[in-house]
This record gives C-alpha cells, structure tokens and sequence, in this order.
C-alpha cells in the first residue's frame, strides 16, 4: 500500500503559540503513525511562492493521513494552527 505525505507551507506568526500548535498535535501524530521527513530547516527557491517553515510528514497510507487531519485530535491543534499561522497543506500519495 502507498504511503500518504502531508505536504505543508507555514508562515508563523506567533511562536510561542506555535509551540502550543506542536504540543497539541502530537497525539494525533503518534495515533496516525506519523513520521516526519521535513520539519523547517533550510531550503532552496527554486520557483513560485514559498512560506518559511516547510514541512513534510509520511504516513502508512493516504488515508491514514486524510485521518489524521480529520480527527478530532488534530482539529484541537488545528484550530490553534490557524490561529499563529498561515499554511497550504495538501495530502499526497506515495509511490
């Protein structure tokens, strides 16, 4: 079965809460089977619009991603997300 990756472009706007954000998801994470690849860090531009902080985590499946996103665990830290910073976010499958 593919693997699931969200795909993430954050702009923080508040870093202390964003600490909050990071608290707040990892239940949904560890329940999801959550592995991040790319977490911040430095980057090229190569093309496009870019946000500073990019992120990338692998999950089992794309659905185990879509569900981790979904669930109620990750929508308490979402709403937090929302709240310090901007994001695209998009899920995509593994080959």
């Amino acid at each position: 079965m593919p693997k699931g990756y969200w795909i993430a472009q954050v702009d923080v706007r508040d870093t202390e809460r964003y600490k909050d954000y990071v608290a707040a998801a990892k239940p949904a994470f560890e329940k999801y089977g959550a592995n991040f690849i790319a977490r911040g860090g430095a980057f090229a531009q190569l093309e496009g619009r870019v946000r500073a902080r990019n992120v990338i985590i692998e999950f089992p499946s794309l659905q185990a991603a879509v569900d981790c996103y979904n669930s109620p665990e990750y929508q308490i830290a979402a709403a937090i997300r929302q709240e310090v910073a901007d994001a695209e976010m998009v899920v995509v499958e593994g080959l």
